[in-house]
């Protein structure tokens, strides 16, 4: 196999374990609960040890180190009950998957067909998920429980990491729609892929995921529609409105089903139309109790996992956190403001160099958006983030030339 082509294998098999991930663990297909974020780790590692890695990326390599502190702030601060190991494995998974994941795809050059390619790895499983959903509830209005999220139509599993990688599928498809459709034939197979996985997600009742994907194809289009010419621009406004179309059914459709509750549910109201005074469902009073953290300990932080140990010791239950940005920062105090800012400015820094990689902002906004509604509790967002790191080129088309006919004397 070709030097090159190694990298797009490993990538390809990170993406698809990035897809199943949810329904591995929905089915209890998995060898354990977190084994996609391993095993992209360790794909990640082998792609290093065959393709090296570019040292301009040594920041993440910092950044890695950066998460080593809290360990052992955390050694000292977790309770007696909790778990130290486990409870340390499962903060940390996710941040350090991004690690490795950012490490080998920085700067690594792939064309836009391999990129495309890639996604398309990370969609397919998608439509099993989709598949086993509908087998799973194939009446909606059976599974009606009011307007909070529902784990009933989520495959019985937690809505927000089912619609998540539902979103993500979504975004896949949409891609495909615009770029990878090339006749009236395939249009239609995306489309229809794309207004399955969107019901779907919908109904699950968990905004974030579902947003999260609208905005990630508008930042797709918009880069897109800026770098095509003027005859590929008409194309993609005629595209476009198609996909409004699509888009338009799927919402009537999902608002039939769920007999309106789902209109209810986007004006963030209840079931009996009556607005309701929280529109983060409680996640911002999580996120101001990990900002207090930060304060009270702003130089070593709190500690890994000791946000989670806390809540336990003050309310009886350890919710998780859904914003990764407050947890960061309260369980790594001064480090984490710097993984912070190492993670939201060196992509721009290869952007700046590279603006070939139409995917970018789309891909950066996957990773921001997830990590601030679902936190890193999948390895979607952190292999997402790798992917936007990737040095995009163009394929050049072939030169046919004539061969000339040698002429005898």
């Amino acid at each position: 196999m070709p030097s090159k082509q190694k990298t797009v294998e490993i990538l390809k098999a990170g993406a698809y374990f990035i897809g199943i991930e949810v329904f591995f663990r929905m089915t209890h297909g998995a060898i354990s609960y977190e084994a996609s974020k391993y095993l992209v780790i360790i794909f990640m590692l082998l792609g290093m040890f065959y393709r090296g890695l570019s040292g301009k990326g040594y920041p993440y390599f910092i950044y890695l180190m950066l998460l080593i502190p809290s360990i052992f702030v955390a050694s000292t601060t977790l309770s007696f009950d909790a778990n130290f190991r486990t409870n340390i494995a499962f903060v940390l998974s996710g941040p350090v998957c991004l690690g490795f994941a950012a490490l080998f795809c920085y700067n690594r050059r792939v064309t836009q067909k391999e990129l495309s390619d890639i996604l398309l790895y990370i969609g397919l499983p998608v439509i099993s998920l989709t598949t086993y959903l509908f087998l799973y509830t194939p009446s909606i209005r059976d599974a009606l429980s009011g307007t909070a999220s529902n784990g009933a139509t989520s495959g019985g599993f937690g809505p927000n990491q089912v619609a998540t990688v539902l979103g993500l599928g979504m975004f896949v498809f949409a891609v495909r729609f615009f770029m990878n459709s090339s006749n009236i034939t395939f249009k239609v197979l995306n489309a229809l892929l794309f207004g399955l996985i969107s019901f779907r997600a919908i109904v699950t009742f968990s905004r974030g995921g579902v947003i999260t994907a609208v905005i990630c194809i508008a930042a797709f289009l918009l880069i897109y529609y800026l770098n095509s010419k003027s005859r590929k621009r008409n194309q993609i406004i005629g595209a476009f409105l198609l996909f409004v179309v699509c888009m338009s059914v799927v919402w009537i459709v999902s608002s039939n089903q769920t007999l309106g509750l789902i209109d209810k549910r986007y004006a963030n109201q209840n079931a009996a139309g009556v607005e309701k005074e929280d529109i983060s469902t409680g996640r911002y009073e999580l996120f101001m109790h990990e900002i207090e953290g930060f304060v009270t300990n702003p130089f070593f932080g709190i500690g890994s996992s000791r946000a989670k140990d806390q809540r336990i010791e003050e309310e009886g239950q350890g919710i998780t956190s859904h914003n990764e940005i407050s947890r960061t920062l309260a369980e790594h105090g001064i480090f984490g403001v710097i993984i912070l800012i190492i993670l939201l400015f060196k992509p721009l820094d290869i952007r700046a160099k590279n603006k070939q990689n139409y995917y970018f902002y789309a891909l950066l906004a996957f990773w921001f958006l997830t990590i601030n509604h679902s936190s890193m509790r999948i390895a979607a967002p952190a292999f997402i983030y790798g992917l936007a790191l990737l040095n995009v080129t163009h394929e050049k088309r072939p030169v046919h030339r004539k061969q000339l006919k040698a002429t005898t004397r």
